[in-house]
C-alpha cells in the first residue's frame, strides 16, 4: 500500500524535524492552509510515544498561532481526520466569514464564491512566524 505523505511533503515545506514537518497547502480558496505531518508513518495520535504526543502538539498549536499572526483569520479549524490517507497529520485551516464555505467544514458544500484574502510573499511570512513561534516552542 502507497501512502501520499511518505512519498511526498504534502506541499510546500516551511519547517521540519525530526519528528514532523509544517506545509503550506496549494488551495486558492484558503490560503494559509497548513498541515503538520509526522515523519513516520502511523496513523493515531496513540501510536506516538508518550514524549512524541506533546512534541507533534506542541508543533500544531505553533502552526495555529503563526497562521493566525499572518493571516489574522476569524477562526482556526484544526482537524485531524485521516480517513483518506491514514498517514497521522493535522490541518491547521484559517477561516473567514465571507470563505466559500464557512461556517460550514471546507469539505462540504460550497455556500458563496468567496474572497479569499490576498497575502503577497504568503509562504515567506508564514515560515518566518514559524521560525519564531516554534523557536519559542522549543528553544535551542
Amino acid at each position: 500500500m502507497t501512502c501520499e505523505l511518505c512519498e511526498t511533503d504534502g506541499g510546500e515545506v516551511l519547517w521540519q524535524n525530526e519528528l514532523c514537518r509544517v506545509v503550506l497547502v496549494d488551495d486558492a480558496d484558503y490560503p494559509g492552509f497548513c498541515r503538520v505531518i509526522l515523519t513516520r508513518h502511523v496513523s493515531e495520535m496513540t501510536d506516538l510515544g508518550k514524549m512524541g504526543r506533546p512534541h507533534f502538539m506542541a508543533v500544531v498549536l505553533a502552526a495555529e498561532q503563526a497562521v493566525r499572526e499572518v493571516l489574522a483569520p476569524d477562526k482556526i479549524n484544526l482537524a485531524s481526520l485521516g480517513n483518506v490517507v491514514p498517514h497521522l497529520h493535522w490541518h491547521v485551516i484559517p477561516r473567514f466569514r465571507n470563505d466559500k464555505h464557512f461556517p460550514n467544514p471546507i469539505w462540504g458544500a460550497p455556500q458563496r464564491d468567496g474572497a479569499p484574502p490576498q497575502v503577497p510573499d504568503l509562504a515567506d511570512k508564514l515560515r518566518a512566524a514559524f521560525q519564531y513561534t516554534l523557536g519559542v516552542s522549543f528553544p535551542s
